[in-house]
């Protein structure tokens, strides 16, 4: 597995990088939200726009966009419109989902955006062309949040969004037991050690899968998710914890 290097920050070798999800639904409480955050230093900020009550409007979104730039000039952003389907607050049709992926890639106030593999393949390569033309990283993502599939899925669903090209995979399921974590993290370590020439981003959701989010050095996880103001899926625990803990893993290993 290779690493990748978005500006300043190395990914995909040493202490999985931690993302931030940004949560508010105004413009108020998604600024104040961004500047609680920023005290964190988290390594990506993720905007879930999904939760933007002005969501629909493409001229709020590019303008929130700028204002977070200002917030976050070192950090990396991450744009992620997250489908109702896949745990998201809100559903819009195809044509729009490119659109406003799109025209946040064009800003270029984003350094990352998250395109879901399950989409129909012309909304995928013309969010992929868009953002390949615009310097954006793409992660290709997708999220079970009721069951964990069988290993050979997991890893064929990582091997299919590295086949579109996308420059980090991540896929986010649901344990129902321990079992189930068990096999996100044997799938992620042959991904890592079979299959990836890149960065990839996997987790086992809730209480269960805790374990998930704090082994990404050991099974090959190069990023993992904490808890800003507000939790954006089950089982993010805040920072400063998720920081002392993959520190302490890392001195040991």
């Amino acid at each position: 597995m290779s690493i990748l290097t978005i500006k300043n920050l190395t990914v995909g070798e040493g202490v999985p990088k931690i993302i931030v999800p940004l949560v508010g639904s105004t413009d108020e409480s998604i600024l104040q939200e961004a500047e609680l955050v920023r005290e964190m230093e988290p390594d990506v900020i993720e905007w879930r726009v999904d939760t933007y009550e002005n969501v629909e409007d493409i001229h709020a979104v590019k303008e929130m966009t700028a204002k977070l730039r200002t917030v976050f000039k070192e950090e990396l952003i991450l744009f992620t419109f997250r489908s109702h389907k896949e745990g998201g607050k809100k559903e819009i049709s195809d044509e729009y989902y490119t659109e406003l992926n799109q025209a946040a890639i064009t800003t270029k106030n984003i350094d990352l955006v998250d395109v879901e593999l399950f989409n129909e393949e012309r909304v995928l390569q013309a969010i992929l062309a868009a953002a390949k033309e615009n310097g954006v990283y793409v992660i290709m993502s997708n999220h079970d949040f009721f069951k964990t599939p069988a290993k050979e899925e997991i890893v064929a669903r990582l091997r299919k969004m590295q086949e579109y090209g996308a420059d980090i995979p991540k896929m986010a399921v649901m344990p129902q037991s321990v079992h189930d974590v068990m096999t996100l993290l044997d799938a992620t370590n042959t991904m890592k050690t079979q299959y990836a020439d890149r960065p990839i981003i996997t987790m086992s959701m809730g209480g269960t899968g805790v374990i998930s989010r704090l082994a990404g050095e050991v099974f090959g996880s190069a990023f993992t998710f904490a808890a800003g103001k507000e939790a954006s899926a089950p089982g993010q625990i805040p920072v400063a914890e998720l920081r002392t803990v993959l520190d302490i893993l890392h001195k040991s290993m």
